[in-house]
């Protein structure tokens, strides 16, 4: 029961930071779960069986905040579903022992990805469009990512669209979560022909599970307020220790880098974080918030909304 309510916690913090920023429940969940020594299929397979019902709750609540661009949402999750049923069927058909390292890096190189982003890229919105020749490999590449990988269609969806500077971040947030349902039942197909029902661990699923849809209506609230850029960079530093680990750990050499390598890595992200504070609040106070439209966006957007 204690490792259930465990997972359930797990599962309720990774929805509370993928509502809020639009990315890493499918990050965080796999990689606690790959450190817990779950084999990495078994982890993908368990977090996006989970995530059909952690998306649903999410889409539904970012609906009900009205932060969900239904015009983005069907471009933009037919070639992620179909992504993510091609990412699961290859990561079925490795072995453990092959998909261990692969799985590090590209955990790796996305938490590098989460924290570099919202450390230091600039979130502010412009009018205009987002075209569907834009939207078809994002989709295809994140979907692919995300089943894989164990985690990527919001690293790649949600930076991707906002750096486009054409949807409000709030809707960039609501829209790549209730596409994340598409992605999550059509890796979650992918999974189960590869591996079998017989594969999966209930007890992961149904914790991962309560935990996320307890989680998704409150990050679908606070998604207003949530210091973006902060909780970004926390995040991708988490992933980039637990991922160093892993790696240093299947080639052998823990022994001689751990003590070089952690307290590094540790130090980048003490400072990453203080950097990514400082940056938050320079916005703040000058009104221009990197997670919030500036006011002079809201202005250019007037004339098209009339």
């Amino acid at each position: 029961m204690r490792g259930w309510i465990v997972l359930a916690l797990v599962g309720l913090a990774a929805q509370l930071v993928d509502g809020s920023l639009g990315m890493a429940y499918g990050v965080t969940s796999t990689t606690l779960l790959i450190a817990t020594g779950t084999s990495p299929a078994l982890a993908s397979a368990s977090v996006h069986l989970a995530e059909i019902g952690t998306t649903l709750a999410s889409g539904a609540s970012h609906w009900k905040f009205g932060n969900v661009d239904w015009k983005i949402v069907g471009r933009l999750a037919i070639p992620g579903g179909v992504g993510a049923f091609l990412g699961a069927t290859v990561l079925s058909r490795l072995s453990t022992e092959s998909a261990a390292p692969y799985m590090a890096g590209v955990l790796l190189a996305l938490g590098v990805y989460v924290a570099i982003r919202f450390s230091t890229g600039s979130l502010q919105r412009r009018p205009g469009k987002v075209r569907s020749r834009f939207l078809l490999p994002v989709g295809l590449f994140g979907g692919f990512l995300d089943a894989s990988g164990g985690g990527g269609w919001g690293p790649v969806a949600t930076p991707a669209l906002l750096t486009t500077g054409k949807v409000e971040p709030r809707k960039v947030v609501g829209t790549v979560d209730t596409s994340e349902f598409v992605v999550a039942v059509s890796a979650s197909v992918g999974f189960l022909l590869g591996l079998g029902s017989e594969a999966l661990d209930p007890m992961i699923v149904s914790a991962l599970l309560v935990g996320g849809v307890i989680a998704a209506p409150v990050a679908a609230f606070i998604v207003r307020y949530m210091p973006a850029r902060v909780l970004g960079a926390a995040v991708g530093g988490l992933i980039i220790l637990t991922n160093s680990r892993t790696l240093l750990r299947t080639f052998d050499v823990e022994a001689t880098a751990g003590p070089v390598v952690y307290p590094l890595l540790a130090l980048l992200w003490v400072a990453a974080i203080v950097y990514t504070v400082r940056r938050h609040r320079r916005e703040k106070a000058a009104g221009v918030d990197g997670w919030k439209a500036a006011p002079e966006d809201e202005r250019e957007l007037e004339p098209a909304a009339r």
